[in-house]
């Protein structure tokens, strides 16, 4: 299997089996004899007639009361990944171009900047990207084995060719002080660049992982610049490395022998058996890891002191992101991708299954899930043969987004559009807890009440409860009423009842079920911490 093919077997595993379709349509178009191709002159022209739809999206921007989407003027671009500069300007990738774009938010303006390096009807996963103090903008580049530089003064491409020893997928960046960070993926390795160097001898330094065979997802830097990361082979779990970098340059500085023992400046932390796919990862300000779970539902945090990880868990998501016209989806899920942190140090993150982007705040033990307008009804169960369930049915791939103050900006890889979530407009409804904890004995259960307040002068239509679980042993009910979509009206309370349940399996141990409200627009939710003993 080629790099291309092994990237969507281990790394998007899965994603969308729902209707048979799956970047692997991208990667590797089926074989067919002279498929028809209608000349544009666009991007489009890139892919069959058959496949546009799929992969171009409708390239109409719609809104809701917390999100703005933004059409791209050149049609079937593929968005990925995004980044702000210092001036709030957006720029981002374009997987189906080669370029790179900016978006001035002031004048709601695109910027496309022709790459003249790059080889005509080209396509590649461009995973990484980020804006430097001098002005450059640097991102990955999986198809050849690349890291770009664009300058945003003289407007000129730089490539630079990336260590492929082997199987090589160069994928996060980061901007790193003087020096740039990047994850090889399939190629099980941290590489360091200098950005200062110029010429095409161009000298990397890379940390091979302790795991042999497994992939290198994504990383963080901790206060202390320690690089956090994960390896781990599909479908069987992996581990979290602490990488001590000032320890490692320091001694190699130090040192006659260039090549100390990796193992010496290294930490391993065993995943949790629940934890298969953690691509994203951040370290907020407190010292806590955070870990996204692409294979399910959930994200975890991790505890340095403690070495203790705990599992959270999103809505499910709503059924117009897989539609299930077939009956074949039996466990919706959300599939957390990356995470980040805000200035307020919530952990903000994407579900791609449930296009949705998401706020968690770990003091109040809240969730906001922010549900995304567009949808690419090629991307889920949905029937073509329903105008009301197509155009609104189905997933944006909402495979990046970036944090810039109150603002979210993301992209829709098969929409065409970029947008953003606007996190300081009110919500139209609290969640009030009287206690957020209890202790459960296996086989056992307990009550257990929230309230909904309205924020809003208006009714809300179309409420239902978010009652979820990490574990299978664990479950939420509610009586009928409760469980049934309602109306909150204008300045109202309403009192719900819930009973949670240890079935007689139940691991001792503490978790997470999560309380709350889903709305056409938002999803708003807390967590009650609970432990069986």
């Amino acid at each position: 299997m080629n790099k291309k093919g092994l990237l969507v077997v281990l790394f998007f595993g899965g994603i969308m089996v729902t209707s048979g379709f799956g970047l692997q349509n991208m990667m590797t178009p089926p074989e067919q004899d002279a498929p028809d191709l209608t000349l544009t002159g666009t991007p489009s022209d890139n892919f069959p007639d058959e496949q546009r739809a799929q992969f171009c999206g409708s390239s109409n921007a719609k809104s809701t009361i917390y999100v703005k989407e933004f059409s791209i003027p050149t049609l079937c671009t593929n968005p990925l990944s995004v980044v702000t500069d210092y001036d709030g300007n957006v720029w981002f990738t374009q997987t189906n171009t080669g370029k790179l774009a900016k978006f001035d938010p002031v004048t709601e303006m695109f910027t496309e900047y022709e790459n003249p390096l790059w080889p005509q009807g080209a396509r590649s996963m461009m995973w990484g990207i980020d804006y430097a103090p001098d002005g450059n903008v640097w991102f990955t580049d999986e198809s050849y084995d690349s890291i770009w530089k664009f300058s945003t003064i003289d407007e000129r491409y730089d490539r630079l060719s990336y260590p492929s020893e082997g199987n090589s997928l160069p994928q996060r960046l980061l901007v790193d002080g003087s020096q740039i960070i990047i994850n090889d993926f399939t190629g099980n390795k941290l590489t360091f660049l200098d950005p200062n160097q110029s010429g095409d001898d161009i000298n990397y330094l890379s940390i091979p992982s302790p795991v042999d065979e497994s992939v290198t997802a994504g990383f963080a830097v901790d206060a202390n610049d320690n690089i956090w990361y994960t390896n781990w082979l599909f479908q069987q779990g992996g581990v979290l490395v602490k990488f001590n970098q000032n320890g490692y340059l320091d001694s190699v500085a130090n040192s006659d022998d260039k090549f100390l023992p990796l193992l010496d400046f290294i930490e391993v932390y065993q995943l949790p058996p629940e934890l298969l796919t953690p691509n994203g990862a951040e370290v907020t300000d407190d010292g806590m890891i955070w870990l996204a779970d692409t294979t399910s539902s959930s994200f975890f945090s991790f505890d340095p002191l403690t070495e203790q990880f705990v599992q959270y868990v999103t809505a499910d998501p709503l059924l117009s992101t897989y539609g299930n016209q077939t009956g074949i989806v039996k466990s919706p899920i959300s599939r957390p991708y990356w995470v980040e942190s805000d200035d307020h140090g919530r952990i903000v993150f994407n579900e791609q299954t449930a296009n949705n982007i998401s706020v968690m705040d770990p003091k109040s033990q809240s969730l906001v899930e922010y549900h995304v307008p567009s949808k690419n009804p090629n991307w889920g169960d949905c029937d073509p043969g329903t105008g009301t369930v197509l155009n609104d049915c189905g997933v944006a791939q909402i495979f990046d987004f970036t944090v810039d103050g109150e603002k979210i900006w993301f992209t829709e890889w098969v929409e065409n559009n970029i947008g953003v979530v606007d996190t300081s407009i009110p919500l139209p409804l609290e969640i009030q807890f009287d206690l957020d904890s209890m202790i459960l004995a296996p086989g056992n259960s307990q009550d257990f009440d929230f309230v909904i307040v309205s924020k809003s002068e208006e009714n809300v239509d179309a409420v239902s409860l978010v009652m979820s679980s990490t574990r299978d042993f664990l479950s939420v009910s509610a009586d009928d009423k409760s469980t049934s979509a309602f109306k909150l009206n204008s300045d109202s309370t309403v009192l719900i009842s819930t009973t949670i349940h240890a079935s007689e399996d139940a691991i001792p141990g503490t978790y997470k079920v999560l309380l709350g409200v889903q709305l056409p627009e938002v999803a708003i939710s807390k967590y009650v911490t609970v432990t069986i003993g």
